[in-house]
């Protein structure tokens, strides 16, 4: 089968490559890959920013049908509609394993950067990982998943009240995703962007979200104060992992309110204004991927048309298509790309 592979950490080094069709094993599932989307995790490994275990078919977040089962698996069967969390193997052991946050296992591998992933025709997961995918769930929908727990776990890491003012800086995927599940819970919700954003805070502005803000053009700070007395945001999620942003979030949050940190800066060591995290004494938290029980919630939302993941795809291309793919997100015409396999 032909896979989508990284081969070396340097910018580049991604390769279509044959290979043999992977094997199941004892409690373990194989997949035939439906959809995978393009994580920006997966544009930081291609361009040598993020260190993965090559070589390795890359690919964590994909819908797609179960083809064979292993010994010991009853959970699913052949023919299922089914997705996957990106755990592929973990310790059991730590005491993360052992109240269920894989996610902070140090001995956690992942599917598409230990693992071979779903940039390819088949894959294999461990069958804890294996989730159905509900009747209302669409395979674009489903192959949105793993971005969609990411943002359920951050937004279960702060306290969302009916009512309460939530600010989501960077309408990207995880944005777009963050700012439908925080209006779930019952919140106002503004979502701030640059004029580069317009496709996004347009797509934001169709989904419903109460506010859309380019913050180059409109005073946000001002807007949050009219909504709230003057007050301050009570939650703020930064999902664009930009330094300025991280600064305008403290400044936009109220005394006592909750700031998560969700996207990822490009430098570990970024300056933050910690005076305000003091001052007005902001609950800080970092959200740090997803674990098992984000994705049963999060699929209902999607079943329950509380999110619209598939509204984010604006573009596919098959995995041999690499170079467009990544075209089209750097220079900002996509939200969401998903890739399929070929024969």
């Amino acid at each position: 089968m032909k896979a989508l592979v990284k081969t070396g950490l340097d910018y580049g080094n991604l390769e279509i490559q044959n290979k043999e069709e992977p094997q199941v094993g004892k409690d373990q599932v194989k997949i035939k890959v439906k959809y995978a989307g393009i994580c920006g995790s997966d544009i930081h490994t291609y361009e040598g920013h993020y260190k993965v275990g090559v070589p390795v078919t890359l690919g964590h977040e994909f819908s797609g049908e179960v083809v064979e089962v292993g010994e010991g698996v009853s959970e699913v069967k052949v023919g299922d509609r089914v997705t996957s969390e990106t755990t592929f193997y973990i310790c059991g052991e730590c005491k993360y394993c052992k109240n269920g946050d894989y996610n902070l296992c140090k001995h956690r591998q992942g599917l598409g950067s230990k693992k071979d992933g779903a940039f390819a025709k088949y894959l294999i997961a461990r069958k804890q990982s294996v989730h159905k995918i509900p009747s209302n769930v669409d395979d674009h929908s489903a192959a949105m998943t793993e971005p969609l727990a990411c943002t359920y776990h951050a937004v279960e890491k702060t306290e969302i009240h009916e009512g309460d003012v939530v600010v989501v800086i960077g309408p990207g995927p995880i944005g777009l995703l963050t700012a439908q599940v925080a209006k779930s819970r019952g919140a106002t919700v503004l979502i701030t962007g640059l004029s580069n954003d317009k496709i996004r805070l347009d797509k934001a502005k169709e989904l419903g979200i109460d506010y859309t803000v380019n913050t180059e053009e409109e005073d946000i700070k001002e807007m949050v104060n009219k909504l709230t007395d003057g007050y301050g945001a009570d939650v703020l999620f930064e999902c664009s992992g930009a330094v300025p942003a991280s600064k305008q979030g403290l400044d936009l949050l109220r005394k006592k309110g909750q700031y998560s940190q969700v996207g990822i800066f490009a430098s570990p060591e970024v300056q933050f204004d910690f005076e305000k995290v003091i001052q007005k004494e902001i609950h800080l938290v970092g959200s740090r991927s997803q674990k098992p029980a984000d994705w049963e919630p999060s699929l209902a939302l999607m079943n329950e048309g509380s999110v619209n993941a598939k509204s984010l795809v604006t573009h596919e291309f098959d995995i041999t298509q690499w170079n467009e793919a990544y075209q089209v997100i750097k220079n900002g015409e996509a939200i969401k790309v998903l890739l399929t396999p070929v024969e």
